[in-house]
């Protein structure tokens, strides 16, 4: 029977390693893990705005914080927005339980999140502005139930890291896109534009994805995907943005690292469409109530960034989309 992490978690019977309040990141590797030599923490956008906001922009003290919540809860898990991120990093040993395990030297990426990973940092590197991904050296530990994926050598590993990180996006879309669908994307960040790949390549009949960077749309533009169109539009302004979308969407997807878009996208869709919502900013409340009080029957799914196949999925649409990595990195 998998491990789940249980017997990891500190001062907390029976409760799982995501809701634990603190991890023991010290002990030595276990039979059923699998230990990790950290190079990289991809820390979640939500979060990562949060900590900016909360300290002023005050990259330093960023870099502190996340250090000390690494330290007191032997994790990366931001209680604020409850969330954390993924890591890097080369495998160093292998419990002997561990089943279908890479081999020591493998370097690969978490798929799980970091609000469940033991986790310990000796150093981390400076907060970058533009980038979600810092260097760091430490040691993790992956459980049984933990998915990972072998970093490719032909990606460069910025862009691999980025794409990983918000592979259930994709590959989600992928699986809930209708042919002839019209499909619409909320934020053209990296879950968005490779959200908006994946419903292009599965038959969507028209793709709008909406943001308020004008830059980035044109950036995404630049690719020429067909039947797609950029929007620009502030989803923060729910029936303004409503309008601007036009025909309601069958399929909205929203990627949006910031609260407050719920009630766009309910509007822009069908009444008995579905809403996936992959931002960690989502409020359930909000989204249900939002819903109800429109009176729309529109399926609201929370997009579990976890589904069979999407490490591959997402790296084999990299190798297919290269224009696509100056965007990523």
């Amino acid at each position: 029977m998998p491990s789940r992490g249980l017997h990891r978690v500190v001062g907390q019977a029976g409760v799982l390693p995501q809701q634990a309040e603190r991890l023991d990141a010290v002990s030595p590797c276990q039979p059923s893990e699998i230990e990790i030599a950290v190079e990289h923490i991809h820390i979640d956008a939500s979060s990562l705005r949060q900590l900016r906001g909360a300290h002023r922009g005050d990259l330093d003290a960023v870099r502190a914080a996340i250090l000390e919540l690494v330290a007191r809860r032997g994790k990366l898990h931001n209680p604020e927005t409850d969330s954390g991120g993924m890591l890097t990093g080369v495998v160093r040993r292998v419990g002997n339980a561990y089943p279908s395990p890479p081999q020591p030297g493998t370097r690969i990426a978490s798929l799980t999140s970091l609000t469940l990973t033991p986790l310990r940092l000796d150093e981390l590197g400076m907060i970058d502005a533009r980038s979600n991904s810092v260097r760091a050296r430490g040691t993790a530990f992956l459980f049984d139930t933990s998915p990972w994926a072998a970093l490719p050598e032909d990606i460069p590993e910025a862009v691999a890291l980025a794409a990983l990180d918000v592979a259930g996006a994709p590959a989600r879309v992928r699986a809930r896109t209708a042919r002839g669908a019209k499909v619409l994307i909320v934020g053209a960040g990296n879950s968005g534009s490779l959200a908006a790949i994946a419903a292009v390549e599965a038959g969507a009949g028209a793709v709008v994805i909406a943001d308020i960077d004008e830059t980035r749309l044109r950036a995404f533009a630049g690719l020429a995907l067909p039947g797609l169109r950029t929007l620009h539009a502030d989803a923060t302004d729910a029936v303004a943005f409503a309008a601007a979308v036009g025909k309601p969407a069958d399929l909205c997807i929203s990627c949006v690292d910031m609260p407050g878009v719920e009630s766009a996208c309910i509007l822009a869709t069908r009444t008995d469409g579905l809403i996936l919502f992959f931002s960690m900013a989502t409020s359930f409340g909000r989204a249900a109530l939002g819903a109800e009080g429109v009176g729309s029957a529109a399926t609201l799914e929370i997009g579990n960034g976890f589904y069979p196949g999407h490490a591959t999925l997402v790296i084999d649409m990299l190798r297919r989309w290269p224009a696509l990595w100056p965007l990523l990195a």
